[in-house]
């Protein structure tokens, strides 16, 4: 495991090489790069992989590429897209409940920080309850996690942050070596990321985060519930084709960096729920028969009409699954709260 910290400084650096003093911000704020010991197949070796499949497929993780990601925050905001706005009314009217359920003082750990607009519900919860807080988020981008820090220092002069870059499980397991902050650890999992993983990933994810925790300390899990499809579908194919130009988008990486030949207008975007597995799908479907070279791959990728690509899943929920699962992983659940219209969950699972 490589380890490399950075004490990151506010001013440029000045002509005769010295450095311009450090904002009050950062001198509150470390990041810890986490390297796992491994090395993670490529972008290429991915695609690779999954065109040569059958059925074929592409990992969703390869959406968030520079316009995937503004593309995602565009989908946030549409209206046939509820999650982030139930998962907000949540912690915006429940936080200091939330809070008083588990105790304290805490400190916070955060897996996936992305923009941290809904953790700033929570910071301001705790900040109001407790005075100080020691904020660690986790996420495999450096820029996200720099940048939603520095917001966040500004805004809040009681907070210290130390954020970990890298893979869930390494930056695990190095925060139990660097253990750490005093009170209560809370972990924080937002948004209905849970639902991107298969079943055996939930499981181990949640064991990885067990093993931080001591006997009552406290894990948030956001999760979408089971609802209707004609709620469920258009918030994955939405009017307006932003998702589409999302799921599209795929498409237009492979093309720019690995040379591919996809023409766009022969894929469309498909979005089903899958009531067996409980999901919803995203897929590219070959709109005709036809066959696609990448060059820099030297392959060529035979489509039958109809035949698709399968680039995510979003499994949803019921209560009953959550008290499965935390059960099965060394959690209990102490109390769960919904959206005014019960479409997203807030679960508290206290390690036992």
């Amino acid at each position: 495991m490589a380890v490399m910290e950075t004490h990151l400084k506010a001013g440029p650096e000045l002509s005769d090489g010295a450095v311009a003093p450090e904002s009050p911000s950062t001198e509150r704020l470390r990041l810890t790069r986490v390297g796992a010991a491994r090395v993670a197949p490529t972008f290429a070796e991915d695609v690779r992989r999954g065109l040569t499949a059958s059925p074929k497929f592409l990992y969703p993780k390869y959406f968030y590429d520079e316009l995937g990601s503004r593309l995602f925050e565009a989908i946030t905001v549409l209206p046939e897209y509820y999650p982030t706005r139930a998962e907000a009314e949540i912690l915006r009217t429940h936080a200091s409940e939330i809070l008083a359920t588990l105790g304290g003082p805490v400190w916070l750990l955060e897996l996936g920080s992305g923009d941290g607009q809904k953790t700033r519900l929570v910071i301001e919860a705790l900040l109001a309850r407790q005075g100080k807080l020691e904020y660690v988020p986790v996420d495999i981008s450096e820029s996200a996690v720099e940048t939603s820090s520095r917001s966040l220092l500004f805004s809040y002069p009681d907070l210290r942050i130390t954020g970990y870059i890298g893979e869930y499980q390494t930056a695990l397991r190095k925060i139990r070596e660097d253990r750490r902050a005093p009170g209560l650890t809370l972990v924080l999992f937002l948004g209905s990321t849970l639902g991107n993983l298969d079943p055996e990933e939930r499981r181990v994810l949640l064991r990885d985060i067990r093993a931080l925790l001591d006997p009552g300390e406290g894990f948030l899990l956001g999760v979408d519930l089971k609802k209707s499809e004609s709620v469920l579908v258009p918030a994955y194919d939405d009017a307006l084709g932003v998702t589409a130009a999302f799921n599209l988008n795929l498409l237009v990486r492979v093309n720019r960096e690995l040379g591919g030949e996809f023409d766009l207008g022969a894929f469309r975007h498909k979005a089903v729920y899958n009531p067996r597995e409980g999901r919803m799908e995203m897929h590219l479907e070959s709109r005709r028969a036809q066959t696609v070279a990448i060059q820099s791959l030297e392959i060529e990728v035979p489509f039958a009409e109809g035949e698709t690509i399968h680039t995510e899943s979003s499994y949803k929920f019921d209560r009953e699954q959550i008290a499965a699962l935390a059960a099965d992983t060394g959690f209990e659940v102490r109390k769960t709260w919904t959206d005014s219209e019960g479409r997203f969950a807030s679960n508290l699972l206290v390690a036992r």
